[in-house]
Parts: C-alpha cells; sequence; structure tokens
C-alpha cells in the first residue's frame, strides 16, 4: 500500500491558498503543515505574554475555516504542528469552527512538548517530540491533529506509522519516512523554490517563472521508500536536483537525529523516475538517541539600528566622522554594545548614485530599553545638518525593540511526557523508545578529503588538467540555512553531469574546512566541518557560530544565511576545464 501525503505550509506565513489548491489538485490521503521554526516560537512566546490564549498559528484557522468542509467530503486527515506553544488552545479552536460550520470532524492534540519548568527564565522551552503520538491520535480516528513541537519530518512519519503499522524497530522504514519528511516540510522548497539551478530548469521548460510553485507530496511505501511528486497541472518541477537542495538543507552532518530514529543521509538512493517524480531509496536507520533536543529562547534586552548613507570620494573618511559623533552621543547615557559595520560598495567612476554608495551601520543592545531608544534615535536624527557631506538615511530608528537569543539543550527522551489528548479529553501516554544510543557518535567527522580514493581522483585529475578561474557555480548547486547561531551550506554536483564522480572528487578535495574560510572570510577563526555525502556528490559545511545567538538577535545581513550558499557559488575557484565543458 502507498499513501499520499502533501505538504501545504514551509513556514507561519507561507501562501494561505495552498491547503485548497493541495485538497482541489488531486487525491490525498493527507495533508501536512510546518509552521515552527526557532524565531516563530519566539514569535509565539510574545503573543502569549500578551494573551495566554494564543501563542498559535492563527493563520492555520483561517485556513481550516476555509477548507474544512472540503477535507471532509475528501477523506483527508490533517496533521500540523501548528499548534506551536498552545496546542490545546488551537483543538478548541478548530473544534468551534467545525461547529459553526456544522461538520463533524474529530480533532486531537499532542502535548507534552513545553519544559519551561525546566529550565530558569526561558520564555520558550520545547522539547522536539516524535511521531509515535500522531500516530495513535490517527489510530484513534482523528481527523485532525495538532501538535505543539514535534520534530519537522515528524508530521509526515506519523501518518506513515498508522498506515503501514510500525513499530518502534522498524528503524530503516521511520528513517526513509524522515527523509520523506524532510524533503516536503519546506513546501516549495522542494518543488524548485530556493534552488540555485532555477534559470536550467526554466530554459528547458520545466520552471514556468510566472506560475506559483506547487507544493510537494510524499507517496510513501509500506517498506519506508517514496516518491516526491506534485499534483500535476501546478507549478514547478520535482527533479533530483531540487529534492537534493532540500535534502542538504540545514542538516548537520551524515547522521540526522529524530527521536524515534536515526536516519543515515549517507544511505540515500536517488532516481528520476519520471517527469515529476523522484525516488527515494536504501534509506537505513539506527537506534534513536537518548536525547532529544530542546529550542530554548529568552528575552535578552533591546536592540536598535541606524544606517547611515556614504556617497561619492572620501567615504571612508565620512564614516569614521557619522562614528566620532555617534560614540560621543551614545557615552553620555551607552548601550551594553554597540557594533559598527561598514560595507564598502561603492566604485570609481559611478554611473548611478547607488554604484557610488556605501553603508555605515550601528546596532546597539542594551538589558534597558532607554539607552538604546529616543537617546539612540536623538544621537543619529541630530548629526543630520552637521556630519559628512550627502547625509541622508532611508528611514528614521525607531524605538528599542525587544528581542530574544535561541540555545539549544537537550534532556532524555524519558524525562519528556509525550501525551495524546482525544476529542473527549482521555489521554494517551506515549512511552519513550524503549532502546536507545548515545548520540553523536564518537567517531569525529573527517574531512572530505580522507577518502584515499577521493584524494586520487582528484589529485589525477589536477595534475593533467587545464583550469579556469570561475566562480564555484559554474559547477556546483548549493543551498544553505541556519540552525540557532550556526550556518549550515549543502553544494553538490548536479545530476545531469556527465562526469559527476569525478566532479564530486574534486568538490570534495577543493572545499576544505580552511578553503571554506579562504573563501567566505566572515568564517576566519570559527570552527568549520565539512561532510561527505558521496550517494549526492555533494558535501555538507556547518559554519559554527556565524550568526551569534540565532536569527532573533543576529545582526547579519542575512541573519538565517538564506543567502550564504549563493554567496559561496559566486567565489572563484580554479576548476579543471574539463569539468565544466561537461556539465
Amino acid at each position: 500500500m502507498t499513501i499520499r501525503i502533501g505538504n501545504c505550509s514551509g513556514y507561519l506565513g507561507d501562501r494561505p491558498s495552498a491547503m485548497r489548491e493541495m485538497l482541489e489538485g488531486g487525491d490525498l490521503d493527507y495533508l501536512t503543515g510546518d509552521y515552527l521554526a526557532e524565531l516563530t516560537m519566539l514569535i509565539l512566546g510574545g503573543q502569549q505574554l500578551k494573551d495566554p490564549n494564543l501563542g498559535y498559528a492563527r493563520t492555520f484557522v483561517r485556513q481550516v475555516a476555509d477548507c474544512l468542509a472540503l477535507a471532509k467530503d475528501k477523506g483527508v486527515r490533517i496533521v500540523t504542528n501548528a499548534g506551536g506553544l498552545n496546542p490545546a488552545g488551537l483543538a478548541g479552536k478548530l473544534r468551534e469552527v467545525a461547529a459553526e460550520q456544522g461538520i463533524d470532524v474529530a480533532v486531537a492534540h499532542v502535548e507534552g512538548d513545553d519544559v519551561r519548568s525546566r529550565f530558569t527564565g526561558a520564555l520558550t522551552a520545547n522539547a522536539y517530540l516524535g511521531a509515535f503520538g500522531i500516530a495513535a491520535a490517527l489510530d484513534a480516528g482523528a481527523d485532525i491533529v495538532v501538535t505543539g513541537r514535534v520534530t519537522d519530518a515528524s508530521v509526515v512519519v506519523g501518518p506513515a506509522i498508522h498506515a503501514h503499522g510500525w513499530g518502534r524497530d522498524d528503524l530503516d522504514a521511520l528513517a526513509g519516512a524522515v527523509v520523506a519528511g524532510h524533503v516536503i516540510e519546506c513546501g516549495t522548497q522542494a518543488t524548485g523554490g530556493n534552488f540555485s539551478g532555477f534559470a536550467d530548469l526554466s530554459e528547458r521548460g520545466l520552471l514556468d517563472l510566472g506560475t506559483p510553485l506547487g507544493f510537494p507530496i510524499a507517496e510513501i511505501d509500506a517498506d519506508g521508500s517514496c516518491v516526491i511528486t506534485k499534483h500535476a497541472g501546478h507549478g514547478g518541477a520535482v527533479t533530483v536536483d531540487t529534492v537534493t537542495a532540500q535534502l542538504v538543507y540545514e542538516i548537520q552532518s551524515t547522521v540526522y537525529a529524530n527521536p524515534d530514529v536515526v536516519t543515515h543521509l549517507d544511505t540515500i538512493e536517488l532516481t528520476q523516475e519520471a517527469g515529476d517524480r523522484v525516488r527515494i531509496s536504501g534509506v537505513r536507520g539506527s537506534t534513536p538517541p537518548v536525547d532529544t533536543k530542546v529550542c530554548l529562547n529568552f528575552f535578552s534586552g533591546f536592540r536598535n539600528k541606524a544606517s547611515f548613507y556614504l556617497t561619492g570620494l572620501d567615504i571612508e573618511a565620512k564614516a569614521a566622522w557619522a562614528r566620532a559623533q555617534m560614540e560621543s552621543a551614545l557615552a553620555l547615557n551607552p548601550p551594553d554594545e554597540v557594533e559598527w559595520q561598514f560595507e564598502d560598495t561603492a566604485v570609481a567612476d559611478p554611473q548611478t548614485q547607488a554604484h557610488g554608495t556605501s553603508v555605515l551601520h550601528c546596532h546597539v543592545r542594551s538589558t534597558q530599553a532607554e539607552p538604546v531608544g529616543r537617546n539612540f534615535s536623538d544621537a543619529a536624527v541630530q548629526i543630520a545638518l552637521a556630519s559628512y557631506p550627502g547625509f541622508y538615511m532611508m528611514s528614521m530608528p525607531e524605538p528599542g525593540k525587544p528581542y530574544g537569543v535561541y540555545r539549544a539543550d537537550y534532556l532524555p527522551q524519558a524525562e519528556v511526557s509525550h501525551t495524546v489528548v482525544l476529542p473527549d479529553g482521555s489521554r494517551i501516554d506515549i512511552a519513550p523508545p524503549p532502546n536507545v544510543a548515545p548520540f553523536p557518535p564518537d567517531v569525529p567527522p573527517g574531512p572530505p578529503n580522507e577518502s584515499s580514493e577521493t584524494v586520487d581522483t582528484a589529485a589525477n585529475l589536477g595534475e593533467r588538467a587545464e583550469t579556469r578561474a570561475v566562480p564555484l557555480g559554474e559547477l556546483v548547486h548549493a543551498r544553505s540555512g541556519d540552525k540557532g547561531g550556526n550556518a549550515n551550506i549543502g553544494v553538490w554536483v548536479p545530476a545531469g553531469h556527465a562526469r559527476r564522480a569525478e566532479a564530486f572528487a574534486w568538490l570534495a578535495a577543493e572545499l576544505t574546512p580552511d578553503r571554506v574560510r579562504e573563501l567566505l572570510p566572515e568564517a576566519t577563526g570559527l570552527d568549520v566541518e565539512v561532510y561527505p555525502l558521496p550517494n549526492l556528490a555533494g558535501i555538507n559545511i556547518i559554519m559554527y557560530g556565524l550568526l551569534g545567538e540565532g536569527v532573533a538577535s543576529s545582526t547579519r545581513l542575512d541573519p538565517q544565511a538564506k543567502a550564504v550558499g549563493e554567496w559561496l557559488r559566486a567565489r572563484v575557484a580554479r576548476i579543471p576545464a574539463e569539468l565544466l565543458e561537461q556539465k
């Protein structure tokens, strides 16, 4: 038996019409949605401070109100983590919607992830739960299952457990479903969204840039293998490379821990079965970890920012003058932290004003509001006619805003409750996995050039090859993102490359941790790890601490590292010409 599980949301704020599009677009057994991220938990925590009855994704309520009758009529069951910090509250709200519409649906929710009592001072503290609670709710007849902080893949793994009758020992099947869930959890990122090869897909007629991308579907078999696809007629494309792009997104190494299974990403096999159909097979799983991850958010103080635009000549001197004036003014009531960022992007003999302009950013933080509020804004505004020539700001500084910091912790799974609450109020306690193992393994990661075969292939290629200095993106695709304060980049050789194995050997030998620091100077002084994924002809790069204490507190231009992969692709390297000629 094969089940079809669709996705209609990759984040809080995704296209609201997607639920209806997926229900009307073709057959589904289950429809899932991922609404949570580290930053989202912080946002929901702020909402709940104002109103304890909130803390869930209110957009999901509107989607269900629009589509509940349609889902019921088509027999599609809905599973989502939109419950956020208040899954019971969301479940209750959905029952109100159903009652108002006169539709008989059973709404269950999963709770136990809220562990704030274990972490003093935390605004939010949520342990990642697995999928067996979702499966139990479906076993009990739920039409809609609402969860809090389960792992992103669990909303897909849960229906697969229910439909196929898997147990805790079906590790390979569970691992296969985790991979399926990971691929579709971010919605259209599996169908061409954020894909560095979009222009090639467009040129080949596989991607219509004017059509909204369709959301993905995982067809999961009883052994855990699956096909990633989409509804016929919906926009986007499903190829080995669009699937690979999502597979390497925000992973940490070649082993991927979930509460129910450890998935070995280096065992994944991808095959293009047909147009918009990619089969995933061969996935192996092993004993789940002792501990589960906990997402923690803390209120850290207040922050503000002012940006000064500098045009023409003497730009560095202009920046120095503005900085000296601001530092003098701020000394009267100093913030706890002042951070300066100078973006020297102006060019000589600029053809436009934009080409002749650089930017000086001043970021301030404080545990108190006033030093970064009116005190800071006045300091920036009051030098407007008394500073460098051509002074202007694109916007005035705003009042200081509260911000949070993220950190991860871990708790033994045996110490985290996992409970299903059924529509009648009865409760099902989900036991932790009976067999667990330490994670990660005690074997430290080795650089990808430790493989003698890879080194020999790359060395032989380098000895005989003419090289060309071109952007890395002439050879490889990439996708990047954040995990807390760390940046993750997946880099791989496209599936259609005529000499893919050799190209991978060159890539794996080229992108060592030291070389990554050379190409991306922001990583200087940071720990960098590189993991090979030869089955995907790619590597995974982790840059620890690039994003500070997480997206909510980061002052980086790109605080979630979404474009770091594109930056890497734009960097020039000497690549064997024969690899470029046979793309």
